[in-house]
């Protein structure tokens, strides 16, 4: 696959007229797959529902873990969503022009991810109709929550960063719509006219969107750092043995990028072949995203035997039997599917063939989906469950409820990416055409 010569857009007008085919009427097979995961979705509201009326001891949570899938998910989630702020807004304050092609998608993934892990929080509740008291606000009873808690933290960082990632796709999307409102012919039309806000794209507006996307992306990009790093302390301010430690926040970060290139390179590689994409979403970019998951992989891989190197080193007892626990307790099995999918199976990407043959890179990346969510599960279930009473010890198994809404909270990230595929352009026109219009001065001043 990556000795084929890629094609390249014949001219400006072409790179409109490919990205936006994308928005055309769809063929039976999106169809299929749409229906597909609104009925897994449709699954999980039912699923939720039926927690709601019978109350949490559907789940299989119980004493001592009162922590199970939902959180795992939660984490999982917000470290999804870590891609795209990094691929958007770091790797602009870079210059890094691979980007250009990859942004769009990856933004969506964020905003996508970002609105599915702050359900959880509530799917979590015990008494969700009571949702409304984990929110700092005035009133009458003189309640107020608790501000010393990691999960009021979680409260901000997360509204925080869904704020700032929405406001970041939005304002990058302006001047697409404006090219989509001139193309379309039906309903979406008039969306595309109220989500443009008058573009024109007169030189005073696209000097006001350049400032706009700076701005923003220096906002964004503190956000990678803490809002992973605010999560980790959920973990990591507590007395819990395999919990209570400062590596977490560089840990859960660079475990947050590495998912999200993860999932940005497993939709997009679909997308790539479904539409015809490939003189856009090129190679080299793949080739750049599966350098990031060797870095990310890398220091996912050191955090691990790091973590076994402090147990041992401390000589703190409820520490080394806590990770003995981890690897070669009751979820042994989940700790070795962890090691594996994340340390193991990028090896390959050592290699540029591998990295350039999309069936291996996407095959690695569901694999590191399922390892990274493995990881977040093996640390909230080996703490919890094995803490310093051995009296107090137990064991979670994952009820049918708590699967079946796991299973629901990927088929809506993947439901929301889909209707998105037909209502806005998957790749950034307008960045797309500045590359080709440099390629072009720079080929002129060659000659």
């Amino acid at each position: 696959m990556a000795a084929v010569t890629e094609p390249v857009p014949a001219s400006a007008d072409a790179i409109n007229d490919d990205i936006l085919r994308v928005l055309e009427p769809p063929g039976l097979l999106y169809v299929l797959g749409t229906l597909f995961c609104g009925a897994l979705v449709a699954c999980g509201m039912a699923a939720f529902a039926y927690q709601f009326r019978e109350g949490f001891g559907v789940t299989g949570l119980n004493h001592p873990v009162m922590w199970g899938v939902y959180i795992t998910t939660f984490v999982f989630w917000v470290g999804i969503a870590h891609a795209g702020t990094l691929i958007s807004a770091i790797l602009f304050l870079f210059r890094a022009r691979w980007r250009n092609a990859v942004n769009r998608g990856a933004e969506a993934m964020t905003v996508f991810a970002v609105i599915v892990a702050a359900l959880f929080p509530l799917l979590h509740l015990g008494r969700a109709w009571k949702f409304y008291f984990i929110i700092p606000y005035p009133n009458q009873r003189g309640l107020w929550v608790n501000f010393k808690s990691p999960l009021v933290w979680d409260l901000f960082a997360i509204n925080t960063y869904m704020l700032i990632s929405i406001l970041f796709f939005c304002v990058g999307l302006i001047p697409d719509v404006a090219a989509a409102r001139d193309r379309v012919r039906d309903w979406r039309r008039h969306l595309y006219r109220v989500l443009a806000m008058g573009w024109r794209g007169s030189g005073e507006q696209w000097r006001a969107h350049s400032r706009a996307v700076l701005h923003l992306s220096g906002l964004a990009t503190p956000l990678v750092l803490s809002v992973h790093s605010v999560v980790s302390w959920d973990f990591a301010t507590s007395v819990v043995p395999g919990w209570h430690t400062t590596i977490f926040a560089p840990y859960f970060v660079a475990g947050a990028i590495f998912s999200g290139i993860a999932m940005v390179i497993t939709v997009l590689v679909p997308v790539r072949n479904a539409f015809g994409l490939q003189a856009y979403l090129r190679d080299e970019h793949f080739d750049n995203m599966g350098k990031l998951i060797l870095l990310t992989s890398s220091i996912v891989g050191y955090s691990y035997g790091i973590e076994y190197f402090m147990a041992w080193y401390s000589a703190n007892p409820y520490e080394q039997m806590s990770f003995w626990f981890r690897g070669f307790g009751y979820y042994w099995w989940a700790t070795w599917i962890m090691i594996i999918c994340n340390v193991i199976s990028p090896l390959p990407l050592w290699f540029k063939k591998m990295r350039t043959n999309l069936k291996v890179l996407w095959t690695i990346s569901i694999f590191i989906n399922i390892g990274m969510w493995f990881e977040r599960y093996v640390i909230i279930l080996t703490g919890i469950s094995h803490e310093y009473d051995p009296a107090a010890w137990g064991h979670y198994t994952p009820s049918w409820v708590e699967m079946t809404i796991l299973v629901a909270s990927f088929a809506l990230v993947f439901f929301m990416f889909l209707i998105f595929l037909r209502m806005f352009p998957v790749i950034a026109i307008q960045e797309v055409k500045e590359l080709y219009y440099e390629d072009e001065t720079r080929a002129e001043g060659a000659h």
